[in-house]
């Protein structure tokens, strides 16, 4: 297994709770009814990528099974794809700042590496570039290793803007024999119809709180089990989060939350004043204090009395995470108006 600091989807063998997906597609390919395009959609971490790249292992494998996607972890063709290396495997994603990409060169050039907190100062573009969505036409249009297969992995479609998803369009209308193209989406409502109209879909459903357990135990080992029933609780079956949480110490975040809210309108001043200060430290500190928030909300819409009411208030809270960003209003007001909200709620 890959060290759990460093694993990606790519190298990345280990899938869980997909079952589905993976019969739709293994049944496809034994029945000579491979679509060119596949649409891959569903919640934020809850194995997407893994899956996209476990399909590219599976198409690119010579010695791949009629019975299971799963394939050799140690096979030449998989040592490739985990070293971004493989000659029939193109994954577009958002590319680095042009400032940035010149460092990156610069230190592979230098043969130094950069250090964590340069790695970690690393901004990419907003949007995926037309420019290497049209690279895909090229990949495409070249003859594949062993007279196979040709894939693509773009994560995410969501990445791109007009421009871009007009250019993948023009590729998904006329997709050469032999290929595949697997398009990752969190969020399918916001795509073109036409696009969508254009691959066979998969949505990945949120993984059990037993199956991201069993994952926080692979990935973090050192987590206490008491922890991993917590995470798993407050994860929404994405394990992509869990393991976010479990790395910024969110259990704790959220116990104070818990603490606040459950106080009602007699919390105590000084409580809240700590919370949100220790909050807006960071923006790692703040979005994280913003998902646990409205975690919280989800949570209470299961049990409270008024649904409607508690829903109505999930919604004002997200309206207002919205504004405070695009008008640059204070983060801190912002999350003790929401959070006094909540304790209201829990008073009644």
């Amino acid at each position: 297994m890959p060290d759990f600091d460093v694993i990606t989807p790519k190298n990345n063998t280990f899938l869980l709770g997909q079952e589905d997906a993976e019969k739709a597609v293994l049944e496809a390919y034994n029945n000579h009814k491979l679509h060119n395009s596949w649409l891959i959609s569903g919640e934020k971490g809850i194995g997407k990528a893994t899956f996209a790249y476990k399909f590219a292992r599976f198409l690119l494998d010579e010695n791949r099974s009629f019975n299971s996607l799963n394939t050799n972890p140690e096979s030449p063709s998989n040592r490739l794809i985990s070293s971004s290396s493989h000659p029939d495997l193109k994954v577009i994603e958002r590319d680095y700042i042009e400032t940035d990409r010149k460092k990156i060169l610069k230190s592979i050039k230098d043969g130094e590496a950069m250090s964590e907190s340069e790695r970690q100062g690393l901004k990419k573009s907003a949007f995926i570039r037309i420019d290497d969505v049209r690279t895909i036409n090229e990949f495409m249009s070249k003859k594949s290793s062993h007279n196979g297969w040709k894939v693509v992995i773009i994560d995410s479609i969501d990445d791109m803007n007009t421009a871009s998803a007009n250019a993948l369009l023009k590729i998904l209308e006329e997709p050469p024999t032999k290929s595949i193209l697997l398009l990752i989406s969190h969020n399918i409502g916001r795509l073109l119809p036409t696009i969508k109209s254009r691959c066979a879909k998969l949505s990945l459903k949120p993984l059990s709180n037993s199956d991201v357990a069993v994952l926080l135990r692979r990935y973090r080992p050192n987590l206490e089990e008491s922890d991993i029933k917590s995470l798993a609780g407050i994860a929404a079956g994405s394990i992509g989060r869990a393991l976010m949480f479990a790395d910024n110490g969110a259990l704790g975040v959220y116990s104070g939350l818990k603490k606040l809210a459950s106080s009602g309108i007699h919390f105590r001043l000084d409580d809240m004043l700590d919370w949100t200060a220790k909050a807006v430290q960071s923006d790692e500190s703040y979005f994280l204090a913003q998902e646990l928030i409205m975690r919280f909300f989800a949570d209470m819409i299961i049990t409270a009395p008024d649904v409607e009411e508690c829903a109505l208030a999930w919604e004002k809270a997200m309206h207002s995470f919205r504004v405070t960003e695009s008008l640059n209003l204070d983060r801190r007001q912002t999350l003790i108006n929401i959070i006094t909200q909540l304790c209201k709620m829990n008073q009644r």
